[in-house]
């Protein structure tokens, strides 16, 4: 779940970088717009997977491998 999470972030961010540097949405533009349900579908997504990452931060790799 971690690794799914992980690459939806990553999705999110650089969704924002396209949409920062070039004002281009590519998940709107894949969808079909920013308010369409598929597209609310994927941002409901990246941003509850933002959450989950949350927890990355106060994770302890080397005592997870003990």
């Amino acid at each position: 779940m971690d690794k799914f999470a992980l690459v939806l972030v990553i999705v999110g961010a650089l969704n924002w970088l396209l949409v920062g540097l070039f004002q281009f949405d590519l998940v709107a533009s894949i969808f079909g717009g920013q308010q369409s349900i598929l597209s609310r579908a994927v941002y409901i997504l990246v941003g509850l997977s933002g959450i989950w990452c949350l927890k990355l931060l106060t994770s302890n790799p080397a005592r997870a491998n003990s």
